[in-house]
């Protein structure tokens, strides 16, 4: 199986399962990727989603033998081909839930794409992300939109234009992850990191993702009407009137 799948409490975990391969995306992941996220989104119970990866690497990219099978297709072939993995993006980006990427190792190419499309990526301080494309004549494409929203316009033309890697540090520091944890209390870090973010209100999670992207394209007026609806929306949720009862009669 490509994808392992389960839900533990309020937590949905999704685990890339070709360790043999580096977990290199190919059309059986992606799709069992794409069907997965969609679970999670359905699940009333799940609040936080996490995205881990099976045996010492995060990802290693898309999957260069089947893409070298794929070679002499034509371009309509390719572009499908592409939607696939385009596909799993923008699932991730409108996913109602918060997505945690949990990376040990490598996240090169695709697989620094899948992880810096998560919403928090927390890595343990031996990983290492990097777009080697350049180094085989190819480029990192779908994934420069999302690395675009996470560092500055030089550092992601530097790490495009380069393919050198850079370690979880220096990831941080750029701020293309979250947080950086010790390799050994690696996993213990993780689970307490995200049993408290599914320990928050379920509707207040979606609705500040939910606008938090969305004002990515607006201008500043527009933003600030949206934020006036998702507030009008944020009162009339259970969660906000409980909050707000509890914290009245602290008072």
């Amino acid at each position: 199986m490509p994808i392992l799948y389960r839900v533990d409490g309020a937590v949905a975990r999704i685990t890339l399962n070709r360790p043999e391969k580096r977990n290199a995306l190919n059309e059986e992941l992606i799709g069992a990727l794409k069907d997965s996220f969609a679970l999670a989104a359905e699940d009333e119970q799940v609040r936080v989603v996490l995205l881990a990866a099976s045996g010492i690497d995060f990802c290693s990219g898309a999957d260069l033998g089947a893409l070298d099978r794929a070679a002499e297709q034509g371009v309509l072939d390719h572009l499908a081909t592409a939607r696939e993995l385009a596909d799993v993006f923008l699932a991730m980006r409108h996913h109602p839930k918060p997505i945690v990427a949990a990376v040990r190792g490598r996240a090169f190419a695709g697989g620094c794409g899948l992880a810096t499309a998560c919403d928090i990526i927390l890595a343990a301080e031996s990983a290492q992300f990097g777009y080697p494309e350049v180094k085989i004549g190819f480029i990192p494409a779908m994934v420069m939109a999302i690395l675009r929203r996470s560092v500055s316009e030089k550092r992601a033309f530097e790490m495009l234009t380069t393919g050198d890697p850079i370690g979880a540090a220096e990831a941080q520091t750029i701020g293309l992850i979250n947080r950086v944890f010790p390799d050994a209390i690696f996993d213990a870090s993780v689970e307490t990191y995200v049993e408290a973010l599914a320990s928050k209100s379920s509707s207040a999670l979606t609705l500040t993702k939910n606008l938090l992207y969305h004002i990515d394209g607006l201008t500043f007026d527009a933003a600030i009407e949206a934020g006036a609806h998702a507030n009008a929306l944020a009162r009339m949720t259970e969660d906000a009137r409980r909050g707000i009862e509890r914290f009245a009669r602290k008072k």
